[in-house]
């Protein structure tokens, strides 16, 4: 059944304009997550090929649909079945929708046939019993020029389809979803356009060069010149430094925050773009007025934008297939996020940046950590974002934003065995008290305890940290380096051992006896994939420890100097080295994987992608596979030679 013709404010535009995003599911509970042009009633269907396991409208209790614009809903479906559902076949689902003034249902292959793959008649997904295979990525940059790799997913997925016990448990995404202080002009030229269509709600700023995100977008600084809107004050001066000034950092990044995203429309219609082919149709990406150098850096962003757009097709349909769980890196919100305490009095302590920050965190609660643990968050933020929403007030915003500053839940655990732990490690820092500007543990003392205690006596886990807690010894070192003669920011010095008290702690947890026999640690961040093998020296029947990075999605080091770096790091940090004395992992006895093919001295991988782990039952990795999104997969192999670092 066709649904009805829609009214002119919404003509062109989807009922469901992005997703659905399969989220948090389990054989109890389903979690589906989608942006709609207009309020809708949702009715789901789960099935198999001969069984009906859930055929009901989804309640009000079951649907947090929160109305972010004049024709824009965000919906969170969380949802318990009547019966516990099967783990290791495939279950087909189809989500229904329905106007609230029409009394036709709608099924997904009607409004949504590009979600299904070939010979598919409903898209499905698998409870997987136990974790035998997962994808997971990080650092997806739109207007970086490459392939995306959540799009070689979807190429892998499509080839697997009719092998369920075979297909990943779920897909991580562990870090840089999206890139806030990093956005290429064209693509704040179609969140502007696609605000506009969709109506997202304006509001006021506080302390900044405008007064409103509608006269933001007026202003002569919108585009590239961000960082003049803050006022020409001491204070302001030193936030303009840590927070637009868009350096380029040498040997690390050379990101621009000249385009950051300001307001909480800007951030809803990001998310829309990186995520949903539709949410393109119809914008007009003609530049605004811009100075001649502008004009030709925007015409270059726009061509790797158009590229990005057109995987967007394949992006959408394997989130609607595969699980998603979601953590946040500094890029979600902002560069260096929360990385020293001087970083956070001078952010926090302007009204400007502390609402910049504010409105990307809001961003992620509803579109990304919303789904990892619908029931906990709703139970702990619904009431301040419901109100918010309601009131559009500027005291309501504020409220919401302390409430978020203050929230020390976003970690989770994904309900699979063995278990998988996803670490928040951006807002519970341990921060230097004797040098301010010094970089803050990634986790404080209490934050690192409670992570101890999750792991007493369970015989494996998978840790997910964004970024490595084994990385490479030679880029750590350089940041080592910068940091002692005080410029953590110009490197990222966000590393494990940067901080002691939180590389002591974490590196204890390996030690305690009452640890897994088996530690995967799964991150991302760096912009290039390695494995690494890890035990502690001097000790018998210590546990096994897997260090597996894939980095990123959409994103790479630059070639040349990962290349200086890989070599040097393995001349400089070679087993006899005595340099590997100096480091806090002098007990750790480390071999890292040879890439399948890869030259003698390579073990960094520096290729966009996404990274497949296959487990055994036990949990140790068996195979891992960084998939290149330009199609060149690589294995992991244990090197022929015996190759232990400190």
């Amino acid at each position: 059944m066709s649904l009805p013709t829609p009214t002119e404010s919404t003509e062109r535009l989807p009922s469901v304009l992005v997703g659905p995003i399969l989220r948090r599911m389990k054989v109890d509970e389903i979690t589906l997550w989608c942006i709609t042009t207009e309020r809708l009633e949702f009715s789901l269907l789960l099935k198999s090929d001969h069984t009906t396991f859930l055929d009901r409208q989804v309640t009000a209790e079951e649907c947090w649909s929160l109305r972010v614009g004049e024709r824009a809903w965000v919906c969170l479906l969380n949802i318990t079945p009547e019966q516990a559902l099967p783990t290791g076949e495939r279950i087909e689902y189809d989500l229904r929708i329905r106007r609230s003034n029409s009394d036709s249902w709608c099924s997904i292959t009607e409004w949504g046939p590009e979600l299904l793959y070939p010979e598919e008649s409903l898209p499905g997904f698998v409870l997987q019993p136990h974790l035998k295979s997962m994808l997971h990525g990080s650092c997806r940059k739109p207007h970086y020029p490459s392939k995306d790799g959540l799009a070689r997913a979807d190429e892998w997925m499509e080839q697997h389809l009719k092998s369920p016990t075979e297909l990943p448990a779920f897909l991580m995404l562990s870090g840089d979803q999206l890139y806030a202080d990093d956005v290429a002009g064209p693509m704040l030229r179609a969140a502007h356009r696609l605000s506009d269509r969709l109506g997202l709600w304006d509001e006021q700023l506080q302390g900044g060069g405008a007064a409103s995100g509608s006269e933001l977008r007026h202003s002569p600084y919108c585009y590239y010149q961000r960082e003049q809107l803050l006022p020409k004050d001491q204070l302001s001066q030193t936030v303009k430094e840590r927070f637009f000034a868009g350096v380029r950092k040498p040997i690390f990044t050379s990101d621009s925050a000249h385009n950051h995203l300001i307001t909480f429309a800007e951030v809803i219609a990001s998310y829309c773009l990186i995520w949903s082919p539709l949410s393109w149709e119809g914008l007009d990406l003609t530049p605004p007025p811009l100075s001649l150098r502008h004009a030709r850096l925007y015409d270059d962003e726009l061509d790797a934008v158009l590229g990005f757009k057109v995987q967007l097709v394949q992006v959408r349909r394997v989130m609607a297939h595969l699980p998603t769980y979601m953590i946040f890196d500094d890029h979600d919100v902002t560069d260096d996020w929360n990385l020293s305490a001087a970083w956070e009095v001078s952010a926090y302590g302007h009204p400007f940046s502390r609402q910049i920050i504010g409105n990307a965190l809001i961003g992620y609660l509803l579109c990304q950590g919303s789904g990892n643990e619908p029931r906990k968050i709703r139970k702990h933020l619904g009431e301040y974002v419901d109100r918010w929403l309601d009131t559009r007030q500027v005291e309501d915003h504020g409220t919401l934003i302390s409430e978020l500053y203050a929230f020390q839940r976003w970690d989770y655990l994904i309900p699979i065995e063995p278990g998988v732990l996803v670490l928040d490690t951006r807002t519970r820092r341990w921060r230097a008290e004797r040098n301010l500007e010094s970089p803050s543990g990634l986790m404080d003392w209490e934050a690192l305890t409670e992570l101890q205690q999750q792991l007493l006596d369970r015989k494996a886990v998978i840790l997910v940290s964004p970024a490595p807690i084994f990385g490479v010894k030679l880029i750590e070192a350089v940041q080592k380096l910068f940091t002692t003669f005080g410029q953590p920011l110009m490197v990222d010095a966000e590393n494990w051992m940067a901080h002691p008290g939180a590389a002591n702690v974490i590196l204890n947890i390996f030690r305690h006896t009452r640890t897994p026999e088996h530690f995967v640690i799964l991150s991302g961040d760096v912009h290039y994939s390695f494995v690494y093998d890890i035990e502690i020296r001097f000790r018998k029947g210590g546990p096994k420890i897997w260090q597996i990075t894939s980095s990123g999605l959409k994103n790479e080091f630059p070639p040349r100097l990962l290349k200086v770096f890989d070599r040097l790091n393995r001349w400089l940090y070679a087993p006899s080295s005595p340099l590997n004395w100096f480091t806090r992992r002098r007990l750790m006895k480390v071999s890292p994987r040879k890439p399948e093919g890869a030259s003698d001295g390579c073990r960094l991988v520096n290729n966009a992608g996404i990274g497949l782990v296959r487990f055994a039952a036990d949990g140790e990795p068996e195979e891992v596979w960084q998939l290149g999104a330009d199609g060149q997969d690589v294995r992991f192999d244990l090197s022929d030679e015996e190759e232990h670092w400190g």
